[in-house]
């Protein structure tokens, strides 16, 4: 037995790694940005950078590189106000996004355990 053989593929290698997150986060953040009710969230934000922030968190979510340095959630989203409905809407749009990139069922529901771990540091708005 090799050694790649005893290791099995983590999540991020199994959906093609850097190039394959990269791509996510640009057809994510197409789709925010498309969204009526949540593209407002965007217009004073430094995009480029927060894409490479998105790449580096779902990449360590999906157990590649551990690179993400930005702010903690909490600290980050806190004066945002993101209701629950906005929170599973962009929630939404990244399941759809894994979907179209025919990301296995299990990575999904794995990024969406996740999604809703998260919530409490994110949502800070009542519907």
């Amino acid at each position: 037995m090799t050694a790649d053989e005893a290791q099995p593929l983590s999540p991020y290698e199994r959906i093609g790694g850097a190039p394959a997150v990269t791509e996510t986060v640009e057809r994510f953040y197409k789709r925010l940005l498309a969204d009526d009710e949540l593209a407002g969230f965007f217009t004073e934000t430094d995009l480029p950078q927060l894409k490479r922030h998105q790449v580096a968190l779902i990449s360590q979510v999906l157990g590649g590189p551990k690179s993400y340095a930005g702010r903690e959630l909490a600290e980050a989203h806190k004066s945002m106000d993101i209701s629950v409905g906005q929170y599973k809407a962009v929630g939404a749009h990244l399941t759809a996004v894994l979907e179209e990139l025919d990301v296995p069922r299990d990575i999904i529901e794995t990024v969406e355990q996740v999604l809703a771990s998260v919530a409490p540091d994110v949502i800070g708005a009542d519907d």
